[in-house]
């Protein structure tokens, strides 16, 4: 289930975030998108964003990566609930999914898209500064006058993606680099495997061994598409 608001959590956060179900489905699962009337950060989430949050939170992100390690019986329990351990996987997913939404078309207009690309345009001032603080030395204050002046994000989300950063250096480069490994290893199976090629058969290997680090998801990707090599 998605909500709108997190209004009821008392969250400061001006982003989105999820909870996982149980494993024995005594709680649901909930994504949420801190909309415009939570009472730490009134008109923090753009209209354009909700669909963005949407896709890279629920499906088919983080909802569906989760909820289907879940059900792979076959691994040991400590494996089917991974989440921000292996978060190159698993923020991975949740980049490729959102831009896997817009291949299928699931903006449903220019503005849906524009939110999609805006916080392509955060995450790219996220590497910038993370190496800015932890690497060149930058203040609190460059970092935000950087995120600032080259994104399209609320003065809340500048203060909350700065403030993270400093407490969780390396965080921002996971997620571009999970998503551009996945990335890569559907165009190599797509060139090996041609006319052959089936995206849904991909997924389910990339999705079908649980959070993985990326050089065993490699291996996974590798021997499923020698399996449908002619």
């Amino acid at each position: 289930m998605t909500s709108r608001s997190a209004a009821s959590r008392r969250d400061p956060s001006p982003s989105g975030t999820r909870t996982s179900s149980a494993g024995d489905r005594a709680r649901k699962a909930v994504s949420w998108a801190a909309a415009w009337v939570t009472p730490t950060a009134v008109g923090t989430l753009p209209p354009a964003a909700a669909s963005r949050y949407r896709s890279y939170e629920s499906v088919p992100g983080h909802h569906l990566q989760l909820a289907s390690a879940q059900t792979l019986t076959h691994l040991p329990r400590c494996r089917r609930h991974v989440d921000t351990q292996l978060g190159v996987y698993v923020e991975g997913w949740g980049l490729y999914a959102e831009r896997l939404a817009d291949e299928f078309g699931l903006y449903s207009s220019p503005l849906a898209r524009l939110g999609m690309l805006s916080f392509d345009a955060l995450r790219a001032c996220r590497l910038v500064v993370d190496t800015g603080m932890h690497q060149l030395g930058w203040s609190r204050t460059r970092a935000m006058a950087f995120v600032r002046d080259n994104t399209a994000t609320t003065e809340a989300n500048v203060r909350n993606e700065i403030d993270r950063y400093i407490g969780w250096p390396g965080q921002a480069l996971a997620y571009v680099t999970g998503r551009g490994e996945m990335v890569r290893l559907r165009e190599r199976s797509r060139a090996e495997l041609g006319s052959a090629f089936d995206l849904r058969g991909f997924h389910g290997a990339v999705l079908g061994e649980g959070p993985l680090p990326l050089p065993v998801l490699d291996s996974v990707v590798a021997a499923w598409s020698r399996s449908h090599l002619a």
